[in-house]
């Protein structure tokens, strides 16, 4: 396009300035034409309307005060039914306020004669920069908002990412806090978190245990297997079959009459054995099925109770059951195995599950017993040792020697 075109392309596509905005020259002619009673008559019509403009914006202004304020309960009354992440939910509440307040403002400037569009173009300039100066913090925010909706670990999860490893003390709107276990607190920003893999070891039920034990080479495999195995049928901790075996076999097996209640927590001894009110909790999970309850209309209202939100339910209740059928068919027996055959040892690979929070209990426990238990069954850990042979000279050698070194 040449200069004269682009400067006539311009030229017509200039905007055209509307013609009903008053000139303030002629205004002011006007007014001095004006008589004096003309003058008062316009000005208290101008009072006028201008009180009922501002009467008009002070009702409107209180009554959208009260519906917002109701807005906000409902909301608030919704979310605490959904059980909705606190965090999640105390921004969200805050959002909507701002939004309604913003919008009732400008409303009630509209109401007083104010050309609002200079407001909305000014709040929308003001939004671009504080976007583009906040691009990081919006990332985090949004990354914070995903962590809060999807979950993807909760507070309490030990957790492995960014390079860290440590359990979650917090979760933010910005960023989440963990704690490792030397007790530092290690801030990452949610804006990497939500993009990056997580490695969660506290999202199952229940995790596998890993050992490696080495025995001699001569030693009687099956003995040692034996033992292993039976110290496993003794511990009520390690899964016996599969999981829905586990629980019943728990729930099933008579214990000695301990009739305190004083804790909720799982409470193992020194072999495993849960205690009474332990093995309570779960037959009441077994047996036990919820009373149904009379529900108001109100609490239908605002509940997840209409036709399609039933259909999900099931659905999501049907999906949930055939992941527990296969997840039950799995059989989750420990096992012992010869793993490789090393260089000094013969290395068993032994494997075993147990409920996700007495991981390391478990781990610690069988290692001392395995190193204390496992001799009796005649196996030997063998370990790096160096032995050194002597072989005496012969005539011969200590001739040449003497030759070789006529100084000695």
């Amino acid at each position: 396009m040449r200069l004269s075109e682009f400067i006539t392309f311009v030229q017509i596509d200039q905007p055209v300035m509307p013609a009903n905005i008053p000139d303030p020259k002629e205004q002011l002619r006007e007014l001095k034409s004006l008589s004096l009673d003309e003058l008062l008559n316009k000005f208290v019509s101008g009072v006028v309307e201008l009180a009922i403009n501002i009467l008009i914006a002070v009702i409107v202004f209180y009554a959208g005060k009260f519906i917002i304020t109701k807005i906000h309960n409902i909301v608030a009354m919704i979310l605490l039914r959904r059980k909705v992440d606190p965090s999640l939910a105390t921004f969200i509440l805050s959002f909507i306020r701002i939004v309604l307040y913003f919008i009732l403002i400008v409303t009630c400037i509209g109401i007083l004669g104010i050309e609002t569009s200079s407001f909305l173009a000014l709040f929308a300039s003001a939004g671009v920069a504080i976007g583009m100066a906040l691009s990081g913090t919006l990332q985090n925010f949004a990354g914070g908002v995903l962590i809060l909706l999807l979950k993807p670990y909760k507070v309490g999860d030990y957790i492995e990412a960014q390079g860290y490893s440590g359990t979650v003390r917090e979760i933010q709107i910005f960023h989440t806090i963990i704690n490792t276990p030397d007790n530092k607190s290690i801030i990452i920003p949610n804006g990497s978190l939500s993009t990056a893999s997580i490695n969660n070891w506290s999202r199952e039920d229940y995790r596998r245990v890993s050992w490696t034990v080495g025995i001699s080479y001569g030693d009687k495999i099956q003995p040692v297997r034996a033992a292993i195995i039976e110290m496993f049928a003794s511990d009520r901790r390690i899964v016996k079959g599969t999981v829905t075996e586990h629980l019943r076999n728990i729930a099933e097996k008579p214990l000695d009459d301990d009739k305190t209640d004083q804790t909720t927590a799982t409470a193992y001894d020194l072999h495993g054995q849960p205690s009474r009110d332990d093995v309570d909790d779960v037959e009441e999970e077994i047996v036990e099925t919820p009373a149904p309850r009379h529900v108001s209309w109100w609490r239908k209202l605002f509940t997840n109770r209409g036709k399609m939100t039933r259909v999900v339910g099931k659905w999501k209740d049907r999906r949930q059951a055939l992941l527990n059928e296969a997840a039950s068919k799995i059989d989750r027996s420990p096992s012992v195995v010869v793993n490789s055959l090393a260089d000094s040892a013969v290395e068993l690979s032994i494997k075993a599950w147990v409920p996700t929070n007495l991981y390391w209990d478990v781990f610690y426990c069988y290692n001392e017993r395995f190193y204390n238990e496992l001799p009796r069954a005649g196996a030997n850990f063998p370990f790096p040792q160096l032995d050194i042979h002597l072989t005496p000279a012969t005539d011969t050698e200590s001739t040449s020697s003497q030759q070789t070194n006529p100084d000695k």
